[in-house]
């Protein structure tokens, strides 16, 4: 047998985990843990459905965007960013959840990460520990733009990222997540921000509050997850998409923040 050597090698994998060519992505890519999102944008755009052994995924040629659903956690999140970064992809952004750490947060609210604070542990394997991990300027730029163009409320804060997910009753915690005053909690960003600078991959985010956990009348339940999937999944994907067309024009103009992979388009 041919030695397959690393591009090939991530190609072959993404197209099991995806069940599609590789060559079926576009150069745009929303990300996201949830499956009902990719649901929303293959009907809306009438293209159909695709899941491999492990993403779900669709692409839609003529707005030039593919959306696909890599799960949950951070080491998903690194797996995504590496066979993604072998592709000419040219923009991407998380298109997430997280609990809003802030009495003034509302569900329904949009955050904007500029940077996360590295307590998932799978980062390590990219950089040092002292190394942050920040969103690309150039994205989070579009991602505020189109924000305030559209009129959405939102707030621009540092994200705590765990593997930790069933800590909403563990006290110990719970100080230590008040100690670094973040203004949110998720489980993917410092992974996503550390794998892509690492790769050159250009990524952001826009991630959408769905619960307040350090209430404890505002911890997510069953109920309260399926209302926020239908009362915002359409919005949160649209203003992506939206945040996606603007970042390529910002790309153009050759403003600050873009990778030279994608510059000169």
């Amino acid at each position: 047998m041919e030695e397959i050597k690393e591009d090939q090698f991530a190609r072959d994998t993404l197209e099991r985990y995806a069940g599609c060519d590789v060559k079926d992505f576009q150069s745009n890519l929303l990300l996201t843990n949830f499956p009902k999102y990719v649901d929303y944008f293959a009907e809306s755009r009438n293209v159909p459905v695709i899941e491999g052994s492990m993403f779900k995924v669709a692409h839609s040629p003529k707005e030039d965007v593919s959306i696909l659903d890599f799960k949950i956690g951070s080491p998903a999140a690194a797996l995504v960013v590496n066979l993604c970064s072998f592709l000419p992809i040219k923009a991407s952004i998380l298109l997430g959840m997280c609990g809003g750490l802030r009495r003034r947060y509302q569900v329904g609210d949009y955050l904007v990460p500029v940077a996360s604070i590295r307590g998932e542990g799978t980062s390590d394997f990219y950089f040092p520990p002292d190394v942050p991990a920040l969103a690309n300027f150039l994205m989070q730029k579009a991602v505020t733009e189109v924000l305030e163009r559209e009129q959405k409320t939102y707030h621009v804060g540092i994200t705590f990222t765990t593997n930790m997910r069933f800590w909403e009753f563990n006290e110990d915690f719970k100080n230590r997540l008040k100690a670094t005053k973040a203004q949110a909690i998720e489980m993917e960003c410092a992974t996503l921000f550390i794998a892509s600078y690492k790769l050159k991959f250009t990524l952001g985010a826009l991630l959408l509050i769905s619960d307040l956990p350090l209430n404890p009348r505002g911890i997510k339940t069953k109920a309260s997850a399926e209302h926020v999937f239908k009362t915002h999944t359409a919005a949160h994907v649209e203003t992506g998409v939206n945040a996606l067309k603007l970042a390529r024009e910002l790309q153009a103009h050759h403003v600050k923040g873009a990778y030279h992979r994608n510059k000169g388009m």
